[in-house]
């Protein structure tokens, strides 16, 4: 038998159907991967698989990996991401079941899968596979700087966690229902696994990052449209480098501020308050002007996912009437999302 471990960095190829894995976490915001699979690649998921102490659910039927696997389930992702990505020796017995049953793993941790030895040596015994997402390509350029033809639009936010993939998506959906060319553009393990392509820019060496943005939206026809996921913030005490990297690298045309209602404090942080969504408008644009001045915002994607329908439609009218622009959440849609794609459109 081969030493040799069978590592896969190629996300088109990906076994699916998936097992989410939830590990045991309580806060849903670190529960991004699984919950935006369950949300955008839902008939690509066959249930849900967790820790014991796990407060976070998908919805999703909660299985064993062998009863994923007798349902057809080719891999387990890992569905969260934790601060500093790694993966805790809690988790080690639940991710050998899942080789044990015959299942590859894929895992958009900074930790990689292939480097922690236990499941290095059950991958090889059992003849299965550790896919790393979250491993950018090795001949990445500094950025040129250079204006690329296309037009790009870059989901922005006043923290981690609220909504900028949803965004993303939402608003490449949204284009291309109206009858634009318009490619989402994934940026994180999340939005890859979606998509089948993307860069993670948070694991890629930060002399690279901006070139990286630049890879990750190419020059294409004047009328076709890229839309960017956004990461981090420009205002976060740990992950603004990727957020600015990003603005630069991508020259967006439009951005849309992502910010979720009643949030006051930095997510993890607690000693950090948010910045107001229009300090977050003007530093964008002032930092966005840098490689493209004709920069600008064309309004506000609000998540509201933690209010009734009534109270939701009173938030986002009041910050559309604060802003003076529109605000929505691309979630439910409505007249609200329809006026923000009018005006990223111009």
């Amino acid at each position: 038998m081969s030493n040799a471990v069978p590592v896969l960095h190629v996300p088109d190829v990906l076994p699916q159907p998936y097992l989410l894995f939830l590990g045991d976490v309580v806060e849903p915001a670190y529960a991004k991967t699984a919950l935006g699979l369950r949300d955008w690649a839902g008939e690509r998921c066959v249930g849900e698989f967790a820790c014991e102490g796990a407060a976070v659910r998908t919805g999703l039927p909660r299985l064993t990996p062998a009863q994923a696997r007798a349902l057809g389930a080719r891999s387990l992702v890992i569905g969260v991401a934790n601060p500093g990505g790694r993966i805790p020796e809690a988790w080690l017995s639940p991710l050998l079941e899942a080789l044990h049953a015959g299942l590859d793993l894929v895992g958009g941790m900074h930790a990689r899968l292939s480097g922690i030895e236990p499941l290095r040596n059950a991958a090889i015994a059992q003849g299965r596979r550790l896919i790393d997402v979250r491993e950018p390509p090795s001949d990445l350029p500094v950025a040129t700087g250079r204006k690329r033809t296309g037009r790009r639009l870059l989901t922005v936010g006043t923290d981690c966690a609220l909504g900028k993939k949803y965004t993303a998506l939402a608003l490449a959906r949204g284009l291309r229902e109206r009858g634009y060319e318009a490619d989402f553009r994934a940026s994180g393990q999340t939005g890859i696994l979606i998509a089948g392509q993307g860069i993670p820019m948070d694991a890629v060496v930060a002399d690279f990052a901006a070139g990286a943005a630049e890879r990750l939206s190419p020059d294409a026809d004047p009328a076709h449209w890229d839309v960017i996921e956004g990461q981090g913030s420009l205002s976060h005490p740990a992950y603004a480098g990727v957020s600015l990297a990003l603005l630069h690298g991508s020259q967006p045309d439009v951005v849309v501020v992502c910010h979720a209602h009643g949030r006051e404090r930095v997510l993890g942080y607690p000693d950090y308050p948010l910045p107001s969504v229009e300090e977050t408008i003007d530093l964008v644009l002032r930092l966005g002007a840098r490689t493209n001045p004709a920069i600008r915002c064309a309004g506000v994607s609000l998540n509201t996912s933690g209010l009734d329908a009534a109270a939701a439609q009173r938030a986002l009218d009041a910050a559309a009437a604060r802003l003076g622009l529109p605000v929505a959440d691309p979630m439910r849609g409505g007249r609200a999302f329809a006026q923000l794609l009018d005006a990223c459109l111009g």
